[in-house]
């Protein structure tokens, strides 16, 4: 099992990050994840890149920043990835990094399940394609509307850029998630209003076994119902973790709903809604979290034009 870890990993780093020979290497990682880390870590070795693995403590929630000196490491290095229990993409730590020239795939959650299958081993010559095509609608869109079982949503997005994670980071500065495939984008903060029913996964909790009704008014969550409802507003904290920050649309048909956010936000059909965060992407929240929820087979328009009927892109 772990020569075929680290074959797979071998097979990431070059189709997806480009490392090579000599490169300068770094992989984050945590106490819960450092063996999937090890595999990486070897992977670079193999591919004859100057390898380096650092071990930080679990952080306690998505978003939440490494140390100081894992984030300098990060700046330094050529290729980074960070294969961690929570969430390292909306970090300032990450965004540094990715200013400064590094290729960065990020990896929360990642199981060896993932890695051996699923999204992982989706095509990503055509995942990228997918994912840019529908980047460029958020992008020229300036109102999104989303319907699921009688419940829409709806917010601006004038003036804001699609974000495209393809899996592919082969250029200075580039990065996103591994596995990947969305397309995502900041919505103009105060203007969501309405209700979403998210009945896939939410980031910290896992698969959902009843839906989560969600009430946003100006751009906040002001009512959770479900029997998650309290667990999440908890994450999310009384301040601007309940704030809308990010809306994205799965692109990787080899993704499955499992239960972690890093694969299920990916699913063909699906689209997620995240709170907390988004000044990494081109918002202007900074909540210290950003929490993403996950929904199957919803119905969205963008700008009056239909995009996705019952999980379906148009």
């Amino acid at each position: 099992m772990k020569e075929q870890l680290v074959e797979i990993s071998r097979n990431v780093l070059q189709e997806c990050l480009g490392l090579q020979e000599n490169e300068l290497f770094l992989v984050v990682t945590d106490d819960v994840k450092k063996d999937l880390g090890k595999s990486l870590y070897e992977a670079g070795k193999l591919l004859g890149a100057e390898a380096m693995l650092v071990v930080m403590k679990e952080r306690k929630k998505s978003g939440e920043e490494p140390p100081a000196s894992i984030a300098a490491a990060m700046v330094q290095s050529d290729v980074v990835v960070c294969i961690t229990e929570h969430s390292l993409t909306h970090t300032q730590a990450r965004k540094n990094a990715a200013a400064s020239g590094t290729r960065i795939a990020t990896m929360p959650g990642i199981t060896e399940d993932m890695f051996l299958e699923g999204a992982i081993s989706a095509d990503y010559s055509k995942v990228k394609e997918l994912t840019e095509s529908v980047t460029e609608l958020l992008t020229k869109g300036e109102l999104v509307r989303i319907e699921k079982d009688g419940y829409t949503l709806s917010f601006s997005i004038a003036e804001r850029d699609g974000i495209p994670s393809t899996g592919m980071y082969l250029y200075p500065g580039e990065s996103g998630n591994l596995p990947s495939g969305e397309a995502y984008i900041a919505p103009v903060e105060g203007t969501a209003n309405g209700q979403i029913l998210v009945d896939g996964s939410f980031a910290g909790i896992g698969r959902l076994e009843t839906p989560l009704l969600l009430t946003i008014e100006e751009g906040k969550i002001v009512r959770a119902e479900g029997s998650a409802a309290e667990k999440l507003l908890e994450i999310l904290g009384d301040g601007d973790g309940r704030l809308l920050g990010e809306f994205g649309i799965g692109t990787n048909d080899k993704a499955r709903i499992t239960g972690v956010v890093l694969e299920d936000e990916k699913v063909f059909g699906t689209i997620h809604v995240a709170f907390g965060s988004n000044n990494t992407f081109g918002g202007t929240i900074s909540a210290g979290v950003h929490i993403d929820g996950v929904v199957k087979k919803p119905n969205f328009c963008i700008d009056n034009q239909l995009i996705m009927e019952n999980g379906s892109l148009k």
